[in-house]
């Protein structure tokens, strides 16, 4: 008998973000009734440490045996895929898919992918400065032919503010800010905008967004609905 499709969330990081990403799910699930959604199991492991702080600090161990646990802890509950709505944390994503026997959905090579199909050439990256500083999304992205662009230290102060002192802090973030963002990321000749950080993905919620901006994390929604088999909705 065929395995019944259980997405496993991997989420705490941030919990509001988690939250979510579950909505996105549900919202791109072609569903009439609870039956018709997605089983899933949602683990929001809110004490898995900084994931920038760690990776920029080369102090990484603690924090990839904290996410394989949590990920085992998900297979172990049956899921038969893993999303994990955390962009930066994708630093470990193919160490830790070789000790697990269930898939992990790659958040930012599905959305490079993405873009490719898209026919985008140069999108701008906002994101941490754990994720800017990896090469994280410019490797993802030249493997499918894109040229990613990284903002310049002044602009990457304006994401990191955003993301740490407001979004994460439980406000909605700054519209003058992300304006000032807009106007660089353009400036800079990029023909989209990756929101490549979690948190942008909640301060989208709040403040809607032209169709310049591509959500990493609706993306990874919408790949976790189709993996495990299920229809997406029209929007």
């Amino acid at each position: 008998m065929k395995q019944e499709a259980r997405l496993g969330i991997l989420g705490g990081m941030g919990p509001q973000a988690t939250q979510v990403f579950y909505q996105f799910v549900l919202d791109r699930t072609d569903a009439a009734r609870d039956q018709d959604h997605l089983p899933a199991v949602i683990l929001s492991d809110t004490g898995i440490p900084d994931r920038t702080a760690a990776i920029l600090s080369g102090d990484t161990e603690g924090l990839y045996r904290r996410l394989l646990g949590d990920a085992k802890l998900l297979e172990g509950c049956g899921c038969t895929a893993l999303a994990i709505p955390c962009n930066t944390s994708h630093y470990f994503a193919d160490r830790l898919q070789g000790e697990l026997r269930v898939p992990i959905i790659h958040m930012l090579r599905e959305t490079a992918a993405a873009l490719a199909a898209q026919g985008k050439k140069r999108p701008g990256i906002l994101a941490t400065d754990g994720t800017i500083q990896t090469g994280l999304y410019q490797r993802e992205c030249a493997a499918v032919g894109l040229e990613a662009v990284a903002p310049g230290p002044e602009t990457q102060k304006l994401v990191m503010s955003i993301i740490y002192d407001e979004i994460k802090q439980g406000e909605t973030g700054s519209r003058e800010k992300f304006a000032q963002i807009d106007r660089a990321v353009r400036k800079a000749g990029c023909d989209c905008a990756i929101l490549a950080c979690t948190e942008l993905s909640v301060f989208a919620t709040y403040h809607p967004l032209p169709s310049f901006y591509v959500d990493a994390m609706m993306v990874l929604a919408e790949r976790a609905v189709e993996r495990c088999g299920y229809p997406l909705r029209t929007i």
